[in-house]
This record gives structure tokens, C-alpha cells and sequence, in this order.
């Protein structure tokens, strides 16, 4: 039987999920229930749509041209993309095959002793890993999982030297604390491999998506963080 996938969507031009532009993959399914996804919709393993490796190269292959022009290449996000290794290993080795940067955006969930993730990172040439909170407790309350195989994730690449960028929201009353984001920042010093940190402002796009699958939303009363508290974290977390 032909291995397949299970995906939410795709992006033809994408522009924020690593370098140049990129085609981005959509996986569906996530075992984080982040207050603040905007994409609650992916949560489900269950939903979105089948597709074998050579339907989803035959999709990025249109493309080619303004993607390796760009220098830019193919990322994968979700949902949580890890949750699908065999998957992303097949579609990989065609993407190297054809000269593509390979990138993935992962909360880091899966844990080290996941089956063929050595295999999948010798294909990939970038992570964007997301950490939703350097507090334990914090991070448990904010995504209903622990952040322990996240931070174990990222040390790992840092042992493997694997280019990472960081990706970090600011939650008002959340995630914006100073000591969250001094031990943050302590956590950051201590990987070598890092290559960018973003810090992105909260944002309530993806509330009417919680609404029409019948999610209760919680942070419908929680602002959006100004444009000092954005700079005060960026200057924190990249000093």
C-alpha cells in the first residue's frame, strides 16, 4: 500500500515560514490544544485529506521555479508535522532529490526516541521550532501538554547542529512576563545553532475558527500586545 499522508492545506507562496519563498504543507493533527491556535481546525487527526508523496510533489513542482529563484524551498507546519515521520521522510528524500531547501515547523512534542527521526532530520536543512512557554506549569496550562520533549527537542539539534530558528508568541498576561522571558533567554543562550528568533504579537485571526467548529474561545477578552511590549521582548530575547 502507497504510503499517504494526512493534510490540512497548502500555501503556494509562503513568505514567513523560513526563507525565501516557500511551498507550505499544512500536516493535520496536533496533540497541542494552544488557547491561542489559530488553526484549531488542524487539531484533528482525523480531518483533512489524504495524499501520497509524488500528489504533493506534483503540487510543488508548479512552482519550482519561483521557489529556488527566491531561495526558498518547502516547509511543513500544521498541526504538528512530526506526528507524520514516515510521511515526511518519503516526501523529503524527493525534495532533496530535486535541489529543495527542506524546512519543518514543530512544537518539538514527539519526543527523541520517535522512529525515523534521525532519518528525517538528515533531509531537513531548517527547523522553526515554537515554544509556547519556558514554565512548565505555564506551558501545561496553555497547551494541555508538557514543554519537557520540546525543550529535550531542541538541546537535541543543538547536539546535531541543526539550523534553528525560534519562534515565540507574546500573550499579554501570559507570555510576557519578565522573568518568562528571562529564563527564555536563558534557555536560548544556551544553543548554539540558533539562527533567528522571532517573536510574534498575539493575534485573534483564527477566533472564528474556534467558533465554527464549536470551540469555546478563551482569550476573546485578552488584548493584543502593543508594539513596546513587542520591542521590550525582541531587545530581551536577542541581546
Amino acid at each position: 500500500m502507497e504510503l499517504k499522508g494526512r493534510i490540512h492545506s497548502f500555501e503556494s507562496c509562503g513568505t514567513v515560514d523560513g526563507p525565501g519563498v516557500r511551498y507550505v504543507i499544512f500536516m493535520q493533527g496536533c496533540p497541542f490544544k494552544c488557547l491561542f491556535c489559530h488553526n484549531p481546525d488542524t487539531w484533528d487527526f482525523n480531518g483533512g485529506s489524504e495524499y501520497t508523496v509524488d500528489e504533493v510533489v506534483k503540487k510543488i513542482a508548479k512552482y519550482m521555479p519561483y521557489i529556488k529563484a527566491s531561495g526558498g524551498g518547502v516547509t511543513v507546519t500544521g498541526g504538528e508535522p512530526l506526528m507524520q515521520i514516515d510521511f515526511l521522510v518519503e516526501l523529503f528524500k524527493k525534495l532533496k532529490e530535486l535541489g529543495l531547501h527542506t524546512a519543518i515547523d514543530t512544537n518539538g512534542y514527539v519526543g527523541l526516541e520517535a522512529r525515523n527521526l534521525d532519518t528525517l532530520l538528515e533531509y531537513t536543512d531548517l527547523v522553526l521550532m515554537s515554544i509556547k512557554h519556558i514554565n512548565p506549569d505555564a506551558h501545561k496550562k496553555l497547551t494541555g501538554c508538557s514543554n519537557d520533549n520540546t525543550l529535550k527537542f531542541a538541546k537535541y539539534l543543538e547536539e546535531i547542529k541543526k539550523p534553528l530558528w525560534i519562534r515565540y508568541v507574546i500573550i499579554p498576561g501570559l507570555t510576557d512576563d519578565f522573568m518568562s522571558l528571562y529564563n527564555l533567554k536563558k534557555f536560548l543562550k544556551g544553543l548554539s545553532n540558533i539562527e533567528n528568533v522571532e517573536v510574534l504579537p498575539f493575534h485573534k485571526l483564527g477566533e472564528h475558527k474556534w467558533k465554527k467548529i464549536k470551540l469555546a474561545y478563551k482569550l476573546d477578552k485578552t488584548d493584543t500586545p502593543s508594539k513596546f511590549a513587542i520591542k521590550k521582548a525582541k531587545d530581551m530575547l536577542k541581546e
